[in-house]
């Protein structure tokens, strides 16, 4: 199973453009090699060097396994979880401090999710487990100083 991006490669720097520092919308992503038995597909963004711990930025979950795509600047199909700015929605990089590392994390999972619209990336993990059945990631970099 793959992820990746047409607008930066793995380890590359983000674009402005889908920064606080920019449009703030949401980066193309394709998923590739999904693997035939998956019901769905969860996604998260999150950048675990924040200063006060691991900042989670997006979480989706139920998107169907079918969805091979996303578009730049749309959701996905799916549930939109509570992100770290307590919103259900995206929120793109915006370091307060230096570089971060920002990874996109792709799960093919062998049932749907029955957990509420509000759930956090921590419950949304709790439910993911024992249901991974391949996952793969997407890094890349900002820094506000840098662009």
């Amino acid at each position: 199973m793959r992820i990746t991006s047409s607008a930066f490669s793995d380890g590359q720097t983000i674009p402005a453009k889908y920064t606080c520092d920019g449009s703030d919308v949401i980066p193309p992503l394709d998923f590739d090699d999904i693997p035939p038995r998956a019901v769905t597909l969860t996604l998260i963004m999150d950048d675990p060097d924040a200063p006060m711990g691991t900042w989670d930025h997006w979480v989706i979950w139920n998107m169907p396994p079918q969805q091979r795509h996303v578009a730049e600047g749309k959701e996905p199909q799916g549930v939109v979880g509570r992100n770290s700015w307590k919103k259900n929605a995206w929120g793109g990089p915006c370091p307060p401090d230096r570089e971060h590392r920002y990874y996109f994390k792709v799960y093919a999972l062998d049932r749907q999710l029955d957990i509420p619209p509000n759930s956090t990336k921590s419950d949304l993990e709790r439910a993911m487990e024992g249901h991974i059945l391949e996952q793969a990631q997407l890094m890349g970099r900002y820094d506000r100083k840098r662009n």
